[in-house]
């Protein structure tokens, strides 16, 4: 009788165990994250409720009603659109600035704080203010990536001019560039029409109150592709955070790689910016958190920063919408918060 040799695990195994346990638990914890943000509020709705509600839309007939038309309202009409739109939000962020922190090795390096949120405000506030919704429904996104992605170029632009190389000069050519953006955006809200500059200016920040079913293909549409061609990118995106030189000794061609990871955030986080307003720090933080818990390769930074993005930004939705009940906080004063208490942590660390 012969024995049947012990399998030993090896060190690929345990990774791509440890990877999938990330995952599985991650995306556990997204699930009970956006069931919680669906129950909570003004109108608490029992998670009972919310599985019933859910599961009588995906599957009609699988369960009986026995609630009332307004709370069915609320769970799927409501509260669901702006969860799932958090998450994506949260998603895009996350992922965006994983990879604008690789491709400039900046760890400061933020859709926010680079400038690229305020270009696509802008062009959003143009699109809601002036030129109208010529496009139907893509005109905000499309002008809200337009302004996104001319505000890459010209960070990008100001600091090859001034020679702003460093991690620390290229921040500064961010905020440089966001505050004149801002100010651009600012006299297009004074020059618009006052009846809509309220919306607009609560819009600046950041809400999700406006999430509708029919909202969420287009930020999902975005996600996916430009997400996953990033992913894809993960390991010349490690190249780049060894620095230029040894990039382009592996065959990199740095500036045109750069510029297009650039151009893919501009595209992502215009989009995102069109749909949920301006909301900070979020690209800043989660790839901070995901490297300290998986390490450094971007195989497992992006789709985890990805992965705690969204978390974090349904969690920020829900304090948003309880802190103040029945009014709803901008979520851009929770982000700001949290964010800038980790970022003096994180320049504090630096130095």
């Amino acid at each position: 009788m012969t024995e049947t040799p012990l399998t030993v695990p090896t060190s690929a195994t345990l990774r791509l165990t440890r990877r999938a346990g990330f995952a599985l638990g991650g995306g556990g914890v997204l699930l009970l994250a956006i069931l919680l943000a669906v129950s909570v509020g003004a109108v608490p709705v029992p998670l009972s409720t919310v599985w019933g509600v859910l599961a009588n839309h995906l599957v009609p007939g699988l369960v009986t009603p026995d609630w009332t038309e307004g709370r069915e309202a609320i769970v799927w009409d409501i509260r669901f659109p702006r969860a799932l739109l958090a998450a994506l939000v949260g998603a895009g962020l996350g992922i965006t600035g994983a990879a604008l922190q690789s491709v400039t090795r900046n760890p400061l390096a933020d859709p926010h704080l680079l400038g690229i949120s305020s270009g696509g405000a802008f062009g959003a506030i143009a699109a809601l203010l002036h030129t109208g919704l010529f496009l139907g429904l893509l005109t905000v996104p499309l002008m809200a990536f337009g302004g996104a992605l001319a505000a890459t170029v010209l960070v990008l632009a100001v600091a090859r001019v001034t020679g702003a190389t460093s991690a620390d000069r290229l921040v500064l050519a961010g905020v440089a560039v966001s505050f004149i953006i801002m100010a651009g955006a600012n006299v297009l809200i004074f020059l618009g029409d006052p009846k809509a500059t309220h919306t607009v200016v609560f819009w600046m920040l950041g809400g999700l109150g406006l999430a509708q079913w029919s909202h969420l293909i287009y930020p999902l549409a975005v996600l996916l592709p430009a997400g996953l061609w990033l992913w894809s990118q993960s390991g010349a995106l490690n190249a780049m955070s060894l620095g230029d030189e040894t990039a382009a000794s592996l065959g990199i061609p740095v500036a045109r790689f750069r510029l297009t990871v650039f151009v893919a955030g501009a595209l992502i986080t215009g989009v995102m910016v069109a749909f949920s307003g301006l909301i900070g720090f979020v690209g800043l933080m989660m790839p901070h958190l995901v490297r300290f818990a998986v390490g450094g390769d971007n195989a497992r930074v992006l789709p985890l920063s990805a992965l705690a993005g969204a978390i974090f930004l349904v969690g920020a939705d829900t304090v948003a919408r309880v802190v103040m009940a029945p009014e709803d906080m901008p979520i851009g004063v929770v982000t700001g918060l949290v964010g800038g208490v980790f970022f003096l942590g994180l320049m504090a660390r630096k130095t």
